[in-house]
């Protein structure tokens, strides 16, 4: 991953622009400012070494300016202008940072101009590997000159490098929230902390979400990828998110195993779907991922059990639809709609689907993804999408509906 700083952000540029942008306009501020000739001799001399590029020279000449005893409050200001510039120039991190600090929290200084100092200073710092110098500054500029996006984005790079997790996932996700938030795309390099930042805090939930985010926005295959493989190890996914998940290797070209195949025929069994275990049966079977080598036999064994639950299943379905449009729970009605959904009857078994979804489900975001699911596989594409883009909340049961949104919406090649 990339952490360059800005090549457009010179630290060293900044301060200049700063320093001597506000001679100009604070030196009209007040009419009675004028330099002792104590003072004024020592920052000429330090002004005329400064052109030299003498710059011990003009820095001792500054520090005699600084050691004059009651200095007026526009000599100390000047002497800390000439400071920065010489520490600007000269490269002193440390002597041009604390010269800063004295400028911004002057009242002589225009507001625009300590925000450019602000960033000079933030930027230098960072420039110099002292990131904890450089979080303070930065944070002070967003705050009270808004959203930069560059200054954002080292503000995070500054928690990052530290390898202050806790610090980077809080930056990270307070910008990639507000961006999404304003309609627009969050920069790559910020999820990717973020992604890093919730892997070092062992938070599946927060890392597989980053994930999807990046294969949402940034649609490359390592995404897609690390999102699938952690969403499968993910121990908070419930068997059926965990099922639909199987489907999306499938969909994807990852699941290819024979054992693989008969796990996730077991579990649409479970579910009480075994039309929808029999017909990913067949598709292994089509794929050639089924029937061949030692595994033939036992593979052609349960494709028979699947078949013959799906026989009875739909010898029964008719009673089942029945019971479920009386039942005073969602689950019923639910499995019975998605059944009849897969046996040909799309508009029923969804309408049917579409009244358990209003018996108040003891899992509603899980249901939802039950419901796109249906749809999808009733050949009702464009209103899965949206059905999925409808899951709310934060947990896996959206980050599994955003996946398969994200996949359905994909150009079709």
């Amino acid at each position: 991953m990339s952490l360059s700083l800005y090549r457009r952000l010179s630290a060293r540029n900044l301060l200049l622009a700063g320093v001597f942008g506000i001679a100009a306009l604070a030196g009209s501020a007040h009419a009675d400012d004028v330099l002792g000739q104590a003072v004024g001799k020592d920052l000429q001399q330090a002004q005329s070494a400064l052109a030299s590029k003498n710059y011990a020279k003009a820095m001792e000449a500054v520090d005699a300016a600084d050691a004059v005893k009651g200095k007026t409050d526009y000599e100390a200001y000047t002497t800390a202008q000439m400071r920065a510039a010489i520490a600007a120039q000269s490269g002193n991190t440390d002597a041009a940072i604390k010269a800063y600090d004295v400028l911004i929290n002057s009242s002589r200084t225009p507001k625009a101009a300590k925000g450019q100092m602000l960033m000079a200073q933030a930027t230098m710092a960072y420039s110099a590997k002292q990131y904890a110098r450089a979080i303070p500054a930065t944070e002070r500029y967003l705050k009270e000159y808004g959203a930069d996006p560059r200054m954002q984005t080292m503000l995070i790079q500054c928690y990052y490098l530290q390898q202050d997790w806790k610090g980077t996932a809080k930056a990270a996700q307070e910008q990639v929230d507000a961006t999404i938030k304003a309609g627009k795309v969050p920069a790559e390099n910020q999820l990717q902390m973020l992604a890093t930042a919730y892997t070092n805090l062992k938070d599946a939930d927060a890392k597989t979400h980053a994930y999807v985010l990046l294969a949402k926005y940034y649609s490359k295959p390592d995404y897609w990828s690390m999102l699938i493989h952690d969403l499968v190890a993910n121990p908070n996914l419930s068997p059926p998110l965990v099922f639909y998940v199987e489907r999306l290797r499938l969909a994807t070209g990852v699941l290819k195993d024979p054992s693989d195949y008969q796990d996730m025929g077991e579990r649409a069994v479970q579910m009480g779907l075994p039309q929808l275990a029999l017909n990913l049966l067949n598709q292994g079977y089509a794929n050639h991922s089924l029937g061949n080598g030692p595994t033939a036999a036992s593979d052609a064994k349960f494709h028979a059990f699947v078949a013959q639950q799906a026989a009875t299943n739909r010898s029964q379905l008719a009673s089942a639809v029945t019971q479920a449009a009386s039942a005073p729970n969602a689950g019923p009605a639910l499995t019975a709609g998605y059944n009849q959904v897969l046996n040909g009857q799309v508009d029923a078994g969804l309408a049917l689907m579409k009244t358990g979804l209003g018996k108040n489900p003891r899992y509603p975001d899980l249901a939802q993804v039950e419901y796109g699911m249906a749809q999808m596989d009733g050949g009702q594409k464009a209103e899965a999408i949206k059905t999925f883009s409808s899951v709310q909340g934060n947990g896996p049961a959206k980050d599994v509906a955003e996946l398969w949104s994200l996949l359905l919406s994909r150009p079709a090649k």
